[in-house]
Formats: structure tokens, sequence, C-alpha cells
């Protein structure tokens, strides 16, 4: 219970044990500096009760890392002007340490108890946090935003000490490596991840993997939150092997979103579905379609402008309650900073850290999609390059893939040819039919460019695009007749 509602003497009892087991803790330490290698709890200085216990720790660290002995002597120049070590008896208090000292044996229980009682005392503050937030009230924060400050308090005390795993031998590591290697080997195709659906995207990857950060860049119209959609419902409504995805959209409406996912999967054109214009087949079409979605585990949140930590906390919720193998974030120069800086470049640089951070935290593949700077216009080769990334290049520095969506179509129906001043009928045909040709062979191709793969090669997977259905498939899928996979 929180210590506030603790009666004066169980305060008293839980201050002298919490001292009691710092001061033997340190005597050890201080009688036998090979005691340290016997802690493994990720022990800190701030994790002590008594603050000078803390320090005196903390200068054991400094002494220990230079290889100098720490014992009260070596100790003393680190506290000539501490008044708390002086309030409690200065050089002697060090001597008294060491007097009092048990047996290293138990260095590594008394270093984990002086962790468990700063976890105690961080709950309990954090439950009078939690308390004072519940009725503080904020013009625009509402009881939702003050819950997910509460469950990401209660996660990170959770997550303590978790990221600091230590060492382990090559030996145990090899056998998990093995264990994906053999699943690889079992699936058939080397695909370990998750899947797009996408055939030769998914050989080039081997899926998505688990704690990657995947940047799918584009410029506008290029088609990127339709190919993270065909993602998020091939992985989901995989008929072989579904996914749990959550794909958060901070553009477009959910329903806007579902009239996409609907439209692709009964092969109409999601533009005349929205305007009523299609014919009763097509309407049965759809819902049947929509039926067919009923118990995919696709999870859609159109919330705007939200932060990674409220992205991470309702992603961690999921895979609390339902699980989680697939997060999408459409997009993120949508997303909204901690508000700590001004610089809007600074702000996307928090923003791909906490992506990052976010996906290994969960263990999941954790696709963003990202707008590209306006530079490619200016070019003459449109296709994205690297540089292109918009406002940051940590963006490309914290990300383990990335991956440029290009329509050569799209700039080529921008760019129809128009008679020049004194030039013949004749040069003016081939001219056209030149760019008639160029869209013709243009037409439905989209590139989907690996620039970046940290476990992997890069290159080209050349897709086919249908703009009225919004439906990406494999070129080579499509000319072989091959199925999605889903539903």
């Amino acid at each position: 219970m929180p210590a506030s509602w603790l009666r004066e003497s169980e305060k008293m009892e839980t201050t002298n044990q919490a001292e009691a087991i710092e001061q033997a803790l340190l005597g050890a330490l201080l009688l036998n500096n090979n005691a340290m290698e016997r802690i493994e709890s990720g022990l800190t200085p701030e994790h002590f009760f008594i603050p000078v216990h803390g320090r005196i720790y903390a200068a054991i660290e400094i002494l220990m890392g230079k290889g100098t002995v720490a014992n009260p002597l070596t100790l003393q120049p680190f506290f000539e002007q501490d008044d708390a070590l002086a309030d409690v008896g200065g050089p002697a208090y060090l001597a008294g340490l060491v007097a009092s000292a048990t047996s290293i044996i138990t260095v590594p229980d008394y270093a984990r108890s002086v962790v468990d009682g700063y976890t105690r005392r961080e709950l309990a503050e954090i439950g009078e946090i939690i308390t004072y937030e519940a009725f503080n009230y904020e013009p625009g924060t509402s009881a939702i935003d003050k819950l997910e400050e509460a469950e990401k308090l209660l996660f990170d005390l959770a997550e303590l000490g978790s990221q600091d795993r230590g060492f382990e031998t090559i030996s145990d590591a090899s056998l998990r490596a093995i264990e994906t290697i053999n699943n690889a080997y079992k699936g058939g195709g080397g695909i370990t991840g998750v899947r797009s659906y996408l055939i030769d995207l998914d050989q080039m990857m081997g899926g998505f993997q688990p704690s990657d950060l995947i940047i799918l860049a584009a410029r506008p119209a290029m088609g990127k939150t339709a190919l993270a959609t065909n993602i998020a419902v091939s992985a989901s409504a995989s008929k072989e092997n579904p996914k749990h995805v959550a794909l958060f959209s901070l553009e477009m409406a959910s329903d806007q979103l579902a009239n996409r996912v609907i439209a692709d999967i009964a092969g109409v054109a999601s533009d005349l579905l929205r305007r009523g214009k299609v014919s009763a087949k097509e309407v049965e079409r759809a819902v049947k379609a929509s039926q067919g979605l009923k118990d995919v585990p696709l999870m859609l949140d159109d919330t705007p402008a939200l932060s990674v930590s409220a992205i991470r906390t309702r992603a961690r919720r999921l895979k609390r309650q339902k699980g989680l193998d697939l997060v999408i974030v459409d997009y993120l120069q949508l997303m909204k900073g901690t508000g700590r800086s001004d610089n809007r470049v600074q702000e996307v640089t928090e923003i791909s850290q906490g992506l990052k951070a976010m996906a290994k935290e969960l263990d999941v593949p954790v696709i963003a999609l990202s707008q590209l700077s306006r530079a490619v216009e200016q070019r003459e080769d449109k296709r994205p390059l690297l540089s292109d990334l918009r406002e940051s290049g940590s963006i490309e520095q914290d990300a383990d893939v990335v991956m440029f969506l290009y329509r050569e179509e799209y700039y080529l129906s921008k760019a129809a040819p128009e008679r020049r001043a004194n030039e013949t009928q004749v040069a003016f045909s081939e001219r056209l039919e030149n760019w008639e040709k160029a869209i013709s062979e243009k037409s439905g191709v989209a590139e989907l460019i690996i620039a970046k793969q940290r476990h992997g090669p890069v290159g080209t997977v050349n897709l086919h695009f249908n703009p009225e259905t919004t439906k990406f498939e494999s070129l080579s899928q499509r000319e072989n007749g091959e199925t999605d996979g889903y539903l």
C-alpha cells in the first residue's frame, strides 16, 4: 500500500530493515571487492534507500573501475565534504560497515533486496501520483490520457532492469539461432518473420523480423497507405498462419481503411463503393468480403496525433490482451513529439528512436510510413534516395530496413507531351508515340526499392498496383496466377 498509509511504527520498521540490508551489502563489498562480481540484479546507486549509501556504492564502483582497491581509507577522499556522511559518523562509519560485514555469499541476496525495496517504494510513489493525477483536471487532457500515463509508469517500473540481460554463452545464443534456422528450413522458403504475401519481397527479406523498424517511404500518391493496408490484411487474414496486427492510422479514418480492404477483397473499385455507384452483384461481393473479416485479428486505431508513448501503451495493452505480431504506423510525420523540443528535426529524431525502442521492447516488427522531401521532384530520375528521407537523417540510422515505393506511371501521366512551337506534326507524333509506349509499359507497375536492409540484400521488387481496388501484388505472383494467401 502507498507509504503515506503506513503507520509510523511500520515506516520505522521498513526504514531500519532497508538500512541494515544496505549496510551489510556495503560492508561485504568493502571487505572483499571481488564480491561485486556476484551482483547480478542490475544494482545502481539510485536503488539505495539511504542516499549516502548510494554515494558510497558509486564511489566503490569508481575505484574498482580504476583498478584501485575500495576500502574505508581509499573512500575517505570522496566524502571529505559530504555532510551526510559526517552526520552518521564520518570515516568511522565506513570502518563500521566493514566491521559489521557478513559473508560475501549473501551479497546477491542483499543486492536483490535493495532493488526490491526500491521497486516497492517506486510503486508506492506511482500509486500516489496516479491518485493525484486522477483528480487533477487539465484542459485538453482526458481520463484516457491519464490512464495511458499511469500504464506507462507501471510498465516502465515492471521493465526495470529487464533491458540489462547481462552476458549469455555463445552456446545458449547459438541454440536460439539454430531454432530460427530450423523453422526457416521447415517453412520451405526461408521465411522466418511475418509474411507480407508479396512473394518476391518475402524472399528478399525473409519476412518482417521481430524487433526491426521498417520504414516505408514515398512521395504522396505513390500508394504507401494502400501497400501498408495490403500487408496488414495479408498478414492478419492469412489462411495458413494469421497474425495479430495493429494499424495506427493517423491520417485516414478506420472506416475509410475498411472500405479499401473490402474493395481489395471484393475486387470492386473503392471509389465506386464509397459513392454507391455499383451493381447489386458488386454490393453482394462487398458484403461477403465484410463478413469474411469477422474474425480477422486486425485492429485499427485512427486516433490523430498520437505520441510514441501513446502508441506503445496501446500496443503493449493489445499484446497483453489479445497478442501482437506486427505494428504499422501511418505515418511518422503525423505523430506528436514529446514537446521537449521546438526543433522539428529533433522531434522526428525522438519519434524514430522511440519507434525503434518500441519494436525491441515488444519484440515485433514495426512498419512506419514516412513522407519524402520535395527534392525528389526536382530530379530527372525521381526514384527516391536515402537522402530524401524527410526532416531527419536519424530515420535512416534508426531503421533496420528502408523501403521506397515508386511508380513511374504517376510521373509519366503528368508529363503528356504538348506540341512545341515550330515542331512538325511528324516530330510531335513521334514524341507522343514514345510517351504512350512508356505509359503502356509502366501501367500498373510499382517499384519497391529496398535501399537499406541491415541483415540482408538491397534491391528492387517489382509490384503490380491496381489503383481502383488499391491492391498490390508481386508481378511474378500475378503473372503466374498465384493467390494472395488470405481469405
